[in-house]
């Protein structure tokens, strides 16, 4: 993951309102593996407090992301 300065720097949103949906510039988005076992889970919505409902293989197909073992 980017620090946050370097997250504002390359998105030009701050930081709790940066989506993967609705970029100005094509930013790759990665979802942890184990996340595809959930039903659902919740994304930024693009702005702070706003969160987004979906299943995680509807926001892969939609976001095009990669799947991998992320988490540490």
């Amino acid at each position: 993951m980017m620090k946050p300065p370097e997250a504002e720097r390359v998105t030009g949103y701050k930081v709790g309102g940066i989506s993967p949906f609705g970029q100005r510039k094509p930013v790759r988005t990665v979802i942890e593996q184990s996340a595809l076992a959930h039903d659902l889970v919740y994304l930024n919505g693009g702005q702070r407090g706003l969160q987004v409902r979906m299943k995680p293989t509807d926001v892969r197909d939609v976001l095009k992301a990669a799947v991998a073992d992320v988490v540490a």
